[in-house]
């Protein structure tokens, strides 16, 4: 049983960067916001903002490369993935999403008389989430 699983609706901080590993596997690396809205104690409206780093593979990665840009709203799956590293004798470390799957959500941008896959995806209900690209293939790491 995996343990290690985040399910995650916001929006992306930056346009997706796509690039390949040695072997031309596609990577795709963007950032989320997630916020979090509740009432204080004093009455108050709160809202909290979460940043997250998140990094996708294989045809994940190009489906999102293409079809999302900074602002867009996105559901994910996956799990967390934590890096250590040393850069001038500092320790620096990163815990980051690794996407295994992910949902269109919101209304597509503009009606064509062929869709693409983001606007007939984007008219899927996001309270009952589903997997859309899930290879089932193992991360390359």
């Amino acid at each position: 049983m995996n343990y290690n699983r985040v399910i995650l609706a916001g929006n992306l901080t930056r346009d997706p960067k796509l690039s390949f590993t040695p072997a031309q596997i596609p990577v795709c690396d963007f950032g989320m916001a997630v916020n979090k809205k509740w009432k204080g104690a004093d009455g108050q409206q709160r809202e909290e903002t979460c940043f997250v780093d998140c990094r996708a593979f294989k045809r994940t990665a190009e489906v999102i490369n293409e079809h999302f840009a900074k602002g867009k709203p996105i559901f994910i799956e996956g799990e967390l993935h934590f890096s250590s590293w040393e850069k001038e004798g500092k320790k620096h470390s990163k815990i980051r999403v690794t996407v295994r799957s992910f949902v269109f959500i919101g209304a597509p941008q503009e009606q064509r008389s062929s869709q693409t896959p983001a606007q007939s995806y984007a008219q899927q209900p996001p309270a009952v989430p589903q997997a859309v690209m899930d290879s089932g293939q193992d991360i390359p790491f």
